[in-house]
């Protein structure tokens, strides 16, 4: 078992024996997340992979809540940045504004990137190094800004 998943587990074990509700709801929902995967992938989860996993969770948590704001449904919105709290525990530090930038200028410097053409090559080597510390989207706009400019 991932050392993340393992973690997972014992932060549920921890949130029933202090009857948090509102936590241990959301760490059950990650842990069958991570098994459904499990189960249709037939394959063991590796840290990198729980990272993405929760990384997607978080995006789409993120989503619900501007939608839900724009409804004027505070209630949905509320449960939805609760549920983004947690799954955020799991998740590493996110990166600075600057360590972005100098990784993307690093990733574009590597790889020789000098057009809009070689977008896909340095967001392959940033993707890894990013993966659950910074939206994609986000450095999606930096690599474009480094690669026009």
């Amino acid at each position: 078992m991932s050392e993340l998943k393992q973690q997972i587990t014992n932060e549920m074990k921890a949130a029933m024996r202090a009857k948090e509700k509102a936590r241990l709801t959301t760490i059950r929902m990650i842990l069958a997340e991570l098994k459904r995967i499990e189960v249709d992938e037939r394959i063991e989860l590796d840290d990198t992979r729980v990272l993405a996993v929760l990384d997607k969770m978080s995006k789409q948590r993120r989503d619900s809540i501007s939608q839900f704001e724009e409804a004027a449904r505070m209630d949905l919105a509320d449960a939805e940045r609760q549920e983004l709290e947690v799954i955020k525990t799991f998740l590493p530090q996110p990166l600075t504004e600057e360590e972005i930038a100098a990784l993307v200028k690093s990733a574009a410097d590597s790889s020789g990137a000098q057009s809009m053409q070689d977008m896909g090559k340095v967001m392959a080597i940033l993707k890894p190094q990013v993966q659950g510390r910074a939206d994609m989207g986000i450095i999606s706009k930096l690599v474009k800004e480094q690669l026009s400019g």
